[in-house]
């Protein structure tokens, strides 16, 4: 006799095996995901510390041959403590969706069902990646904030530093952009403070990167670059590099509760980062909100099933619990048109 609710029958619907199947699940959205820039690093706990130790490069004077040496001078440490926020989402399967139920071709149900989970596993991780697509945008903008656009962290309030800009003045036809490009990655370098990087890339808005490619110092390279990659069938949008950046158009949206779409980059400015770091961005992730992941390391998505009252199906609770960083916000530079 089949029951009615076979999800909560067999162990492939666990706590253990729905987190792994969720987790294994194709990421659908993120641009910053697919540069890999911000890395899961999980950890044990709900908070994190970030330690910064400002280095000291002295010349040293010369003395003396037997003369004692100078005193070294290390560097001040600061401990700074974030708290990893949590992003729980819900869902249901009803009775109605798996009511006779047969994986085609199969008498088998059992794929059946796992075949209506692994939908409702699917929908729900999509939301939390663009969830985290948003945050990690946040992270590279300074400022983390919550879909309701409450603010998480300032970054650069927490690290006591000022916020970068560059205004690329388009609407001068005079404008050298190279130097500005120069004046960028200058910056950048300055506020690595020993870190190592491959390039710079700098994530646009669409009307920056309209303003940039017309511009009359970058168009003739702009098109000779663009014939290029026209003639191999590839987006030109994805990767132009001028002045030592590479300026890419960056369109990701998503709808907030009330429905409405937001754009994660203003149209008229364009955030530049240094890429190939070691330790300047990660996603900290954090141990799941049950009894049996306390302590242990925390994994990106969690998933579990409940039966509903009157054994009415399956409550789905899902939940990931993530902070992404920039641990050195002195490398962020916000680009303007104006």
């Amino acid at each position: 006799m089949t029951t009615l609710n076979p999800f909560l029958s067999s162990d492939a619907f666990s706590l253990t095996s729905l987190t792994d199947a969720i987790n294994i699940m194709p990421n659908m959205y993120g641009r910053i995901a697919q540069l890999n820039l911000m890395p899961f690093r999980p950890v044990t706990t709900r908070s994190i510390m970030v330690e910064e130790q400002a280095g000291v490069l002295n010349l040293i004077q010369s003395r003396p041959v037997g003369s004692p040496g100078w005193n070294n001078k290390m560097g001040k440490r600061t401990v700074r403590t974030f708290t990893i926020p949590h992003f729980p989402l819900d869902d249901q399967i009803l009775p109605a969706e798996y009511d006779g139920i047969r994986a085609f071709g199969s008498e088998n149900a059992a794929m059946g069902y796992t075949q209506v989970m692994n939908n409702h596993l699917q929908t729900i991780k999509n939301k939390h990646d663009i969830t985290l697509e948003y945050l990690r945008m946040g992270a590279l903008k300074g400022v983390i904030v919550d879909a309701d656009t409450a603010e998480i962290y300032d970054l650069y309030t927490e690290f006591g530093i000022s916020q970068e800009s560059q205004s690329f003045a388009f609407a001068s036809s005079d404008t050298e952009i190279r130097e500005k490009c120069l004046d960028v990655i200058r910056h950048i370098e300055d506020n690595l403070k020993g870190e190592v990087y491959t390039g710079v890339r700098a994530l646009c808005g669409e009307t920056f990167f309209n303003s940039l490619i017309s511009h009359d110092h970058v168009k003739e390279v702009y098109l000779n670059h663009a014939a290029a990659i026209n003639a191999m069938g590839g987006d030109v949008r994805k990767g132009f590099n001028f002045g030592g950046i590479t300026f890419e158009e960056y369109r990701g949206t998503a709808t907030d509760k009330d429905g409405n779409a937001r754009a994660f980059l203003t149209a008229t400015e364009a955030i530049a980062f240094p890429e190939g770091t070691q330790e300047t961005f990660c996603t900290y992730v954090a141990p799941g909100d049950f009894a049996g992941t306390v302590n242990t390391m925390g994994t990106p998505y969690y998933a579990k099933l409940e039966p509903r009252k009157f054994d009415r199906g399956v409550d789905i609770h899902t939940q990931s619990n993530v902070l992404p960083m920039c641990k050195r916000p002195g490398v962020l530079v916000t680009l303007t048109s104006s």
